[in-house]
């Protein structure tokens, strides 16, 4: 899966445990109709990809969905979600348009002069 827009805030890198399981996280908002602010986190190696990445620039992360389960002092079962990335790419700012090559005025094209009315059903279906 990916998520697409606009970085919101890039975090430093944090340092959990005696193994040190590294996280930082990053918030892109989507440009959309209801723009979403999605917090992502790259954990162990992968945060080292937020490095070349500033906060304004339109981003691609492909993400993966974790999902666990926890049960506190009381007994009760918690379920917690977390976006994990695993890879960023830069987005080229579109140029306004879609990119085709102009169309030539209709005037421009020279008008068929053989033309034969009993041709007119020469099409093959």
């Amino acid at each position: 899966m990916e998520v697409q827009g606009r970085i919101k805030m890039i975090g430093e890198t944090q340092t959990f445990g005696a193994n040190g399981f590294k996280k930082r996280e990053i918030v892109v908002t989507t440009e959309e109709q209801y723009p979403q602010h999605i917090l992502v986190e790259f954990v162990q190696d992968k945060t080292d990809l937020l490095n070349n990445y500033q906060v304004g620039q339109q981003v691609k992360i492909n993400i993966n969905i974790r999902g666990r389960e926890w049960v506190n002092p009381q007994g009760e079962t918690k379920y917690f979600n977390s976006i994990q990335g695993w890879r960023i790419e830069a987005l080229q700012q579109e140029p306004m348009g879609d990119n085709l090559p102009p169309v030539p005025p209709a005037d421009a094209f020279e008008p068929a002069g053989d033309l034969n009315d009993d041709d007119h059903d020469d099409l093959p279906f």
